[in-house]
Order: C-alpha cells, then sequence, then structure tokens
C-alpha cells in the first residue's frame, strides 16, 4: 500500500497566486481550477444551482441542531415531568452531542466511497423519522434514543456540509460561504430555544418536535430534488490555480519554482490550457435525481475508513479542532445551565421568557460568522494584494484576535453575573458575546485547513468535526457537577482561560511559522 505525500496531491502547498502582481479587480485567478470541457463539475454550475444546493444542506443542519438543541428551554419542565435530576435531563443534549462528532468517522469515508447524495439523502429521512419517533416518545428514555439516532442522522452534515462549501465554491468565496454554513449549524441551537420556549409555554414540548418533523419533510423533498452529486473527481493538480506558485519567502526546489513560473507566463486567468479533450455531455435534471454515482476508483471502502486517522499530525487540523472544541464548550455549557439558572429562584421565568436569551445568542453567532467570513476574506484579499497577488492561508488567522477578546469576556461576564445574581442583561450580554466564537472560530479556522490540504479537505474536516465533539463531550458531561462544586465564576474563568490560551498559542505559532510548517508538512507520506 503506497503513501502519498500532500505535494504529490496540490504543488502548491497552499500558497497560490491568486491575482496578478497589478492586483485589478479584473486579475482573480480561480483556485480550484475548473474543468474546461466538462459541464458536470461542481464548479461550473450556475449559481442558482449551487446556492440552492448550498442551501438545502446547510438547512438540514440547521435542523439537526434546531430538533435536539432547541430543547434547552424544555429541559426544566422534562426534569419534573419524568421525575429526573438536573445531569440526567441534561444526557438529551449531551449524548447527541457525542454522536454529532463520532459518527463524522461513519459518514464521511462512506460519502467519499459512494458519493455525497445518496448520503444527504438517506440521513434526511432518518432525522424526519427521528423526530416523529421523539414527538410520541413516551419515556424519557424514549425521548433520549430519539435524540441520539437523530445525532446520528444529523452528524452526516458536520463535516460534509463545511467540505460542500469547497466543492462548489472558489477560493475566494470559501470564507463567507463556510461563515453562512456555521450560522445555519449554530443558528439550530439560537433560534430552536427561542422558538421552542414560547411553543413549551403556548402548547407543548411535544409541539417543538412536530413542528421539526414538519420542517424537515419539507428540507427531505429539496435534498432529494435539489441537491445533486457534488463529488468530483479532479485531475492531478486541477485543484490548484493556473497561476500558483510557492512563496518566494520559502525554501523551496529550484526546479519546481522555475517550472511554477515558466508555466504560469502562458496560462489564463482560469487555469492552463487544457489537452484538446472531446466535451463531456452535460447531465439532465432527472440524470441528477439518481442518488448512484459509482464509487471512487483505485481504492477500497477500507484505506478510505482509516486514511483520514494519519492526517491528525496537522498543526492546521490540530488547531481547528481545538479552537472549535472549546468554543462550542463555552456556548453549549450556558445554554444547558440557562434554563435551571433562569427558571429558579431568583429569576423565575418561564420557558417562554427564559428562551430569549437566544436573542443575544443568535445575534452573536451573526456577527461571529460575518466577521470569519466575509470579513477574513476582504481581509485576506487587502493581505493578498499588498504580497504581490499571492495568497498565504495564514492570512485567515490574524482576525482570531476578536473572538479571542470578545468571548473571553463575554464568559467571565456570564459566570460573574449568575454567581453575583446581577441584571439579567448581564448574562444576555455575556452568552451573545460567547456566541460569537461559535462561528467565528471554526469558520476562520476550518477554511484554513480546507487551504492548506485542499486535496483531502473533507478528510481534515471529518477530523475537526469529528474531535471537537468527543472533546466537548468530555467537558460538557461534568459542567453541572463542575459548577455546582466551584461555583459560575470558578467554573467559567477557568473556561474563559482555556479557551484564551488555546486560541492565542495557536496563532502565535502559526501566523509566523505557518507557511513553513505547510511546506515541511507536504512533504510528509502519510496518505493512503
Amino acid at each position: 500500500m503506497r503513501l502519498h505525500t500532500l505535494h504529490e496531491l496540490d504543488k502548491t502547498e497552499g500558497t497560490v497566486q491568486l491575482r496578478k502582481a497589478d492586483a485589478d479587480a479584473s486579475s482573480l485567478v480561480l483556485v480550484p481550477r475548473p474543468s474546461d470541457t466538462d459541464p458536470n463539475d461542481p464548479l461550473r454550475w450556475p449559481l442558482w444551482k449551487k446556492h440552492v444546493a448550498f442551501l438545502s444542506v446547510c438547512a438540514f443542519t440547521f435542523l439537526t441542531n434546531y430538533g435536539i438543541g432547541g430543547m434547552a428551554p424544555a429541559f426544566y419542565i422534562l426534569h419534573l415531568e419524568f421525575d429526573k435530576s438536573m445531569e440526567e435531563t441534561s444526557n438529551l443534549l449531551l449524548w447527541p452531542i457525542l454522536v454529532l462528532g463520532v459518527f463524522n468517522f461513519f459518514w464521511v469515508p462512506l460519502a467519499n466511497y459512494f458519493g455525497k447524495r445518496p448520503v444527504f439523502v438517506f440521513a434526511s429521512g432518518l432525522l424526519c423519522v427521528c423526530y416523529i419517533w421523539g414527538a410520541v416518545a413516551g419515556s424519557f428514555n424514549s425521548l433520549l434514543w430519539s435524540n441520539i439516532i437523530a445525532a446520528f442522522a444529523g452528524s452526516s452534515t458536520e463535516a460534509l456540509g463545511a467540505s460542500i462549501v469547497n466543492d462548489l465554491y472558489f477560493l475566494h468565496e470559501r470564507g463567507a460561504k463556510m461563515g453562512i454554513y456555521m450560522n445555519f449549524i449554530s443558528g439550530g441551537n439560537s433560534i430552536g430555544p427561542l422558538i421552542c420556549g414560547f411553543i413549551v409555554n403556548s402548547l407543548s414540548w411535544r409541539w417543538h418536535k412536530w413542528i421539526a418533523v414538519i420542517l424537515t419533510a419539507i428540507n427531505f423533498l429539496t435534498v432529494v430534488f435539489f441537491v445533486p452529486e457534488t463529488r468530483y473527481f479532479r485531475d492531478e493538480n486541477q485543484n490548484v490555480a493556473g497561476s500558483a506558485i510557492n512563496s518566494s519567502r520559502e525554501e523551496v526546489a529550484a526546479s519546481d519554482m522555475e517550472k511554477n513560473t515558466a508555466t504560469a507566463k502562458d496560462r489564463p486567468d482560469s487555469g492552463p490550457e487544457s489537452p484538446t479533450l472531446a466535451p463531456v455531455p452535460k447531465k439532465t435534471w432527472l440524470q441528477e435525481l439518481n442518488p448512484w454515482s459509482g464509487v471512487a476508483p483505485d481504492t477500497n471502502l477500507f484505506k478510505i475508513f482509516v486514511r483520514p486517522l494519519p492526517m491528525f499530525v496537522y498543526p492546521c487540523v490540530i488547531y481547528s479542532f481545538l479552537g472549535y472544541a472549546v468554543s462550542l464548550v463555552l456556548t453549549v455549557s450556558i445554554n444547558i445551565l440557562n434554563s435551571f439558572v433562569l427558571q429558579a429562584p431568583p429569576y423565575n421565568w418561564s420557558p417562554m421568557i427564559n428562551g430569549l436569551i437566544n436573542i443575544p445568542g443568535f445575534i452573536g453567532n451573526l456577527v461571529g460568522g460575518f466577521a470569519g467570513g466575509w470579513l477574513v476574506d476582504k481581509f485576506c484579499d487587502w493581505r493578498t494584494r499588498r504580497n504581490n497577488g499571492v495568497f498565504e492561508p495564514e492570512n485567515r488567522l490574524y482576525l482570531c484576535i476578536l473572538p479571542l477578546l470578545i468571548t473571553g469576556a463575554g464568559c467571565l461576564l456570564f459566570g460573574y453575573g449568575v454567581e453575583r445574581t446581577l441584571h439579567w442583561t448581564s448574562l444576555f450580554f455575556g452568552y451573545g458575546m460567547v456566541a460569537f466564537a461559535l462561528t467565528a472560530i471554526p469558520t476562520i479556522t476550518m477554511a484554513y485547513v480546507s487551504d492548506c490540504v485542499l486535496p483531502v479537505n473533507s478528510d481534515a474536516l471529518m477530523l475537526v468535526n469529528g474531535s471537537k465533539n468527543i472533546v466537548a463531550f468530555g467537558f460538557l458531561y461534568g459542567i453541572v457537577p463542575w459548577v455546582t462544586q466551584v461555583g459560575y465564576i470558578n467554573c467559567f474563568g477557568a473556561q474563559t482561560g482555556i479557551f484564551v490560551a488555546v486560541i492565542a498559542l495557536g496563532m502565535a505559532i502559526l501566523i509566523p511559522l505557518g507557511a513553513r510548517i505547510r511546506h515541511a508538512q507536504a512533504q510528509w507520506r502519510i496518505i493512503l
């Protein structure tokens, strides 16, 4: 079994000529390079078709978190109805979080081998069935298992949803689209509880599930009819721009540099001239409805399951999963605890009013996704223009300073506000500031991972999404005993310290040294 290096799959190793040196707006180079002869290449689809497919997958991941995480305002009522302790009730969210992470390691290899479309069609249908089960559940265990199986279905979108961004969009669009995707993920955990609070107060927690059933059934139809297969097998080095180069600041082989530079002179903006090939016939809409697109060539299912594991040594993957994990821990900690704080003395809020805490959470998510997506894209474009048109993935990491400062302060504010029984606005502001990181950090770091290891990005993103949920589960499983034992100030103070240390240390290492690390890791022979 021959092992490959990343350099063999992508000669640029993440450093690409994204603009010509004149930095004119028309000088943008398309990365990855779309096929010249195949209209079925997802990069060549009409924009409306890309957007509809992308938003259908985004809606799928939103509804996963809406139906499961949205139940948080009902936890206090469920704890009374089923006579369960606070720790037992929190399992309705904790175990699904673990499942959402672990089963990335199941769905992503299947999608890489059989295609993304059959995975999305099956999993979205299964999610709808699980919500029906939850709506009619007659016991706590039945409700718990309906959430766990729903999380199994929804875990198909955790990494594959991020991966589809790279299937459909170019490098200069990647940050903004990743920000939108992350807002849909986090939106389920903020809009869901907000709506659930009103539904529980007016009807019952079961109606929250029934509404999720209706929305998921509609989403299942959009997935079936409007999400064609986005997996596309490109020729070697077709995943990079035609004018891709290695940065002159890095120590690279002179022969590679001369070859790349010489080739770039004769290439158009969209890439090198392809050999004359017969055009591929365009698939009809009915042909695209076929869930079967064949299996991946020159490989087997066992190899695809094993292939991602060695990639855990890539520093970009380690940083992304740790940053995402600590951001998730902070947000879900508040999600689990807030109903036990606000619906109990001295606040004594109803579930409907309790759900309003998700308004600042939603705003924080939106602003974080904007800052980590669109704003980072603009910042990277500015840096690229100043660097003679050469794009370096590490440009994305500078703006991690925003969530580091905002979320660090917000976490302390929430912990201090609860323990000192401050006015509810302190809790709301704290939660909104914490929610900022839940979209900003993964948007920035997962786009960074894709930039660094684009040919194997779905495998790398699987490691990020799967691992962060496992780590988050370990923290959150003990959050209730932890806060009971040491208090909110000490608990959230410690979480703040961990968050700031992870984000700051990653920035301190990868911003100055990331390019050298990328070019070094591209020579590691670890890819199956």
